[in-house]
């Protein structure tokens, strides 16, 4: 059984036994506070797994689980906000928080000096009856079967974070405090990341496959030192993705030539009606991705369908 549904301390690798408290990514992700741009991070846009590096889509996986191993994680839970809704055009979030409480200063249009009472965090403000302000949570982590290779960013969704567990199928938050109350650091174990298909938005479910071996162990701690793991978890995904604030530029901005490629991600246009809140992108695209004039890869090429090689791929070109 390659599932550790029950840990059992007898059998727990000797650095799990010797360590005396949980570390503070364990707190973090567990919903407790533990007090330059471009990087390379993994998207649920669309339900899928996708590989991005800079903004630029690398490659869409087919299958509906991702293993990994979390090696950092943000103290706290983030917001974001956008005050018009996606237009298929990338562009830095209007305000947004590190910490969900004050806004950050380099936010180009603050909505409120605190987030508590801000209007954007009001249910209702946002749409069916949401929040236009989204809770995220920012993950460093490495690939299951290679772990010595690039630390990735995933931006977890609050669909993701929040909600009650449902046998083995546990959002973030319930996942890493099912692993704290047996005294297990999500750092000590490979994590399967998954789709829950019944959920018409990427929802991710996490569950805990195996404990790492010694030697793992000692590459992860030092993964989750490095400058790619903490700029992975302070970061925002615009600025991941090199996304810079627009000009302040008189005049309309002209619209852009329709991509026909990407006629399918682009909004339906709709017929003027009364005035609505403002919306956010969808769900499933976190924060909005580059235009791109290139097709885009569908699937891991046949060539190379390890997504170990494919991530070589990324440290060679750098």
């Amino acid at each position: 059984m390659s599932n550790v549904a029950l840990f059992n301390p007898s059998q727990a690798p000797a650095f799990a036994k010797n360590r005396t408290s949980l570390s503070p990514i364990a707190k973090a992700l567990a919903g407790g506070s533990a007090g330059g741009g471009g990087g390379k991070r993994i998207s649920i846009k669309g339900g899928v797994f996708r590989l991005n590096d800079g903004g630029k889509e690398i490659a869409a996986i087919e299958d509906r689980y991702l293993d990994v191993v979390v090696v950092n994680a943000a103290p706290d839970i983030s917001r974001v906000f956008y005050a018009k809704s996606y237009d298929g055009e990338a562009s830095a979030p209007d305000c947004w928080s590190a910490d969900g409480k004050t806004p950050d200063p380099e936010a180009r249009n603050q909505q409120n000096t605190k987030c508590e009472g801000c209007r954007q965090n009001i249910a209702g403000s946002g749409q069916n009856n949401s929040r236009a302000c989204r809770f995220q949570q920012r993950v460093a982590v490495v690939l299951a079967n290679d772990m010595e290779g690039a630390v990735m960013q995933i931006t977890v969704p609050a669909t993701s974070i929040f909600g009650k567990e449902d046998g083995d199928n546990r959002a973030l938050q319930a996942y890493a405090r099912w692993l704290g109350a047996q005294n297990v650091d999500p750092s000590e174990v490979v994590t399967r990341m998954k789709f829950d298909t019944k959920s018409e938005s990427p929802k991710l479910f996490f569950k805990s496959m195996r404990w790492l071996t010694d030697d793992e162990y000692v590459v992860v701690q030092q993964q989750g030192k490095s400058d790619a793991a903490i700029k992975a978890v302070s970061m925002t995904v615009a600025k991941m993705d090199n996304v810079a604030a627009p000009l302040a530029i008189p005049g309309a901005r002209p619209k852009a030539t329709p991509v026909e490629e990407e006629a399918e991600e682009a909004p339906a246009p709709k017929a003027k009606a009364k005035a609505k809140p403002a919306t956010l992108p969808p769900e499933d695209e976190e924060e909005p991705t580059v235009r791109k004039d290139e097709k885009k890869p569908n699937a891991v090429p046949k060539a190379k369908n390890a997504l170990s090689d494919m991530v070589d791929d990324w440290d060679e070109n750098e």
